[in-house]
């Protein structure tokens, strides 16, 4: 369980959202299909451009209906500390590319962000109907179904990932993923490089993988996948071990038993 103060969501604000999130992804799914679309780097564009026109179009509105008061975050590769007050933090179409290319890995997100910290979370998966949700102090839930991370104590034995955060970033980024990989492929037992990052995350917070880590700030590809893992029991901090929060320039997510050694391996490469 997360050691984060808790947020008082009402009676109705998380189901609120998440049937806000959920008639969302019935748009995103009714745009999917199994092949690819576009050739050029325009046509691809325009096509996740669609995308998130198609469903912000039905998801903007109900979101901040459920919050009044609460204020939206415009552009969702954006990074670094919101101001003060409640955000809602939203991803369309989290995987956009993959959902483009005719692959699977890709989800709805919303998160309420407050003071620099999510508070709550729904991340919707479209095509198989799981939603996991999370509530600071609450824990963290897939449909009915507590979360628990990994017990694993062993970096050797960990499944790990990481992956890029948004098109076009800077060399020396791409040379820190790299060599993230090495050392980790060096120190681990497998490494998943693929985005997006909220979808290892969810595996992060469910058990299935024992850490997530990115050499990045884009906001709403971390948020949702943060509250799941903390409220899961895991520990999140950036890569200087120190607590993580919208204004941190990296991130880890891992189980409490790997989070050390996963840190030891990673913090000399940021």
């Amino acid at each position: 369980m997360s050691t984060a103060m808790p947020f008082d969501a009402g009676t109705t604000l998380l189901s609120d959202a998440t049937a806000a999130v959920k008639a969302a992804g019935d748009t995103l799914r009714a745009r999917y299909t199994p092949y690819a679309r576009g050739v050029s780097l325009d046509e691809v564009v325009a096509e996740i451009h669609a995308n998130d026109h198609a469903v912000l179009a039905v998801l903007r509105e109900p979101l901040l209906r459920a919050r009044p008061g609460s204020r939206w975050a415009e552009d969702e590769l954006a990074g670094g500390a919101l101001p003060p007050g409640e955000w809602w933090v939203v991803d369309p179409a989290e995987g956009n590319i993959n959902h483009v290319h005719g692959t699977e890995d890709w989800a709805v997100t919303a998160t309420l962000v407050r003071d620099y910290q999510p508070v709550l979370t729904v991340v919707h998966l479209p095509l198989t109907g799981d939603t996991y949700t999370a509530v600071a102090g609450g824990g963290a839930r897939l449909d009915d179904r507590p979360l628990k991370v990994s017990a694993k104590t062993d970096l050797g034995a960990a499944l790990t990932g990481t992956g890029q955060a948004r098109p076009g970033e800077d060399e020396r980024t791409f040379r820190q993923i790299g060599d993230s990989v090495t050392a980790m492929l060096v120190n681990g037992l497998v490494v998943r490089v693929s985005v997006p990052a909220t979808m290892q995350l969810i595996h992060v917070a469910a058990g299935r993988m024992d850490a997530f880590w990115q050499f990045s700030d884009v906001r709403s590809g971390l948020v949702a996948g943060a509250l799941l893992v903390s409220e899961a029991g895991g520990t999140v901090t950036d890569l200087a071990g120190e607590p993580w929060t919208t204004a941190s320039r990296d991130f880890l997510a891992a189980a409490p038993g790997i989070h050390t050694s996963a840190l030891e391996v990673l913090s000399p490469i940021a």
